[in-house]
């Protein structure tokens, strides 16, 4: 068996647990069809032993096996939409202390209104 690069080894638990889900959900899908593991390994372009370590949420799995195994199911939607943007939970906490920052900066200054590009003309443009 190959070594499992380190990269696995660190997998957080819920990620572990989300592939877990997934690959359930995926075996679900292909018994619902009445598909048999060999004709939907074949129909996926993998083994037999591939199909079940997907179908085990084995994080080793190469990401396009799983798109294809979406795409196999009516979701590649669903793939396309893992990371977008206004899905990043991160990102946005980070915008929004970003933003906090700016204002704090701002009341030190004076909370000056207007003040940025092409705002504040003060006395002297009145």
């Amino acid at each position: 068996m190959p070594k499992s690069p380190e990269a696995l080894s660190m997998l957080p638990a819920i990620a572990q647990n989300a592939l877990r889900k997934l690959g359930e959900d995926l075996a679900l899908a292909r018994v619902r069809r009445n598909e048999s593991q060999r004709s939907w390994a074949k129909r996926l372009g993998v083994s037999v032993p591939t199909l079940i370590r997907l179908e085990q949420g084995d994080p080793g799995v190469g990401v396009g096996i799983v798109a294809t195994a979406l795409w196999m199911i009516s979701r590649t939607d669903a793939l396309a939409d893992l990371a977008a943007p206004e899905h990043d939970r991160g990102a946005l906490e980070r915008d929004v202390q970003a933003a906090l920052q700016r204002q704090r900066v701002r009341s030190r200054r004076g909370g000056r209104v207007g003040s940025g590009v092409g705002g504040d003309q003060g006395a002297e443009g009145a």
